[in-house]
């Protein structure tokens, strides 16, 4: 009973609340139909400290500025068409040996820059590290190029073919490079011979881990040119048309063009031409030691001071043990702002600063260590940690009828023209790993035992493109 009274007496408690507000409401006029509602409008017109600086717009860049048809007018003529031919199918193991396994010709394309008028030409080194047999066709003939050498450590090759008065390229320079510079890419992409292309150059000194090799030199120049299948080893050219980098790789996930086109600077490339041609190997230098990205992240793991403007420099992280950095008092930790008069700002930078040496020369290390100024002088080595230049060493045998040479796996042959081994269908540029189940590393050993041994022979190597390939054959 208590209950519903309360529940009435609210009830009617409430009505009469109701009641009261609307009667004051509209007695005070605040919901009155004939009064207007305002509205308070902000003001968005900037404050004085925070006006834009408008200025009127510069002068327009002239049609003739964007004709790039000079550039390509004197750079197509350089760059050459490379077919790669290289056998396929063959037998891979000891059981197809035994049923004469089939092969087939398989050729591949890229592109190729005249270094020189006596018959030159620069390409990269995975154009044609597979091949058994290289052609290069230049105004409609075919030559029959010869290996001068390659380096895997910055992707490139250099070829020869006998002809004279060939259209060499105009060589520029890379390190005066401006991002932002029109750049135009020449090659034969997808087989389409003497195609360019357009760009600006998009970053320096790009580090992009794509070199196989025990000690890669990357810095490349980053460009939005198209690049695709078939432009590498072609030019990369300012307007001018001079040759500032050789195309040598593009960032995609479907294999073509998607805007990142990578191309080894021209200052990188002249070094490792001449060695190539001079010495058939690339005189790479040593310091003693490795460097990282002087950054907050390594500057922490190696407790250093953090609380710095800018990170400048590279940090030195490795040292070998009796390498020149050490002998010249460098340590851990120590922050390498120049080589010579060259400031270092990036591990790309190192590199390619390095590359320009060779064994035996002398250069000027600046750095820091716990904030103060010090300065180093490094005598490179070479990769056997000695001054001297590395001289490739070649033997020849009529018996085997093919030029034989030490690599870091066994023995490789080639240059095959007749004799045994043509005889026998060892391919050109196949290394010998071991012969008998006896690993080889020394040519002369390969003569002597194909000079003097009689009977079954069981040869292990493999191919110009790293495929395994077994030979059994029976020598009398």
């Amino acid at each position: 009973m208590n209950t519903l009274k309360t529940i009435i007496i609210g009830f009617f408690a409430g009505i009469a609340g109701a009641y009261a507000f609307f009667h004051y409401q509209i007695k005070e006029g605040v919901l009155s139909e004939n009064q207007e509602a305002t509205y308070n409008v902000a003001s968005y017109k900037p404050e004085e400290a925070y006006l834009p600086n408008i200025v009127s717009p510069g002068a327009t860049i002239s049609i003739s500025d964007v004709d790039f048809s000079s550039a390509a007018e004197k750079a197509i003529p350089s760059v050459v068409y490379i077919n790669s031919i290289s056998q396929s199918g063959i037998s891979y193991s000891y059981w197809d040996m035994l049923f004469n396994g089939r092969s087939q010709t398989q050729v591949s394309s890229g592109s190729g820059v005249i270094f020189t008028a006596d018959g030159y030409i620069v390409t990269n080194n995975h154009v044609i590290e597979s091949a058994e047999k290289i052609q290069v066709i230049y105004n409609k003939k075919v030559y029959d190029a010869e290996l001068i050498g390659t380096d895997p450590s910055t992707d490139l090759a250099v070829l020869k073919i006998d002809e004279t008065n060939l259209p060499a390229v105009t060589l520029g320079s890379s390190s005066s490079l401006a991002v932002g510079e029109w750049v135009l890419a020449v090659g034969n992409p997808f087989s389409l011979s003497s195609t360019v292309t357009a760009g600006i150059v998009s970053a320096k000194g790009r580090r992009i881990n794509i070199v196989d090799d025990k000690f890669p030199i990357e810095s490349f120049i980053q460009t939005d040119a198209a690049i695709n299948p078939g432009n590498s080893g072609g030019a990369l050219v300012n307007k001018n048309g001079d040759l500032i980098g050789i195309n040598t790789a593009i960032l995609s996930r479907t294999g073509s063009y998607t805007g990142y086109a990578f191309a080894v600077p021209i200052d990188i490339a002249k070094k490792v031409v001449e060695d190539l041609v001079k010495y058939g190997i690339v005189q790479k230098p040593f310091f003693g030691g490795n460097v990282v990205e002087y950054d907050f992240q390594n500057a922490e793991k190696y407790k250093l001071n953090t609380k710095v403007k800018q990170f400048n420099g590279v940090l030195l992280s490795e040292l070998d043990r009796q390498g020149p950095a050490i002998k010249a008092g460098l340590k851990l930790g120590d922050i390498i702002i120049k080589l010579e008069d060259v400031s270092i700002n990036s591990k790309s930078e190192f590199e390619e600063e390095l590359s320009h040496h060779s064994p035996g020369d002398k250069i000027k290390v600046i750095y820091l260590r716990d904030g103060k100024v010090g300065s180093a002088d490094i005598t490179l080595v070479n990769r056997d940690g000695e001054t001297s230049l590395i001289k490739r060493k070649f033997y020849n045998d009529a018996t085997l009828g093919a030029t034989l040479e030490s690599v870091e796996y066994g023995v490789k042959a080639f240059k095959i023209t007749g004799g045994l081994f043509k005889k026998i269908g060892i391919p050109e540029n196949y290394t010998i790993i071991s012969i008998n189940r006896q690993r080889v590393k020394d040519p002369q050993e390969v003569i002597d035992f194909f000079n003097k041994y009689k009977g079954r022979v069981i040869i292990y190597g493999v191919t110009s493109a790293k495929q395994e390939l077994p030979m059994s054959f029976y020598l009398q």
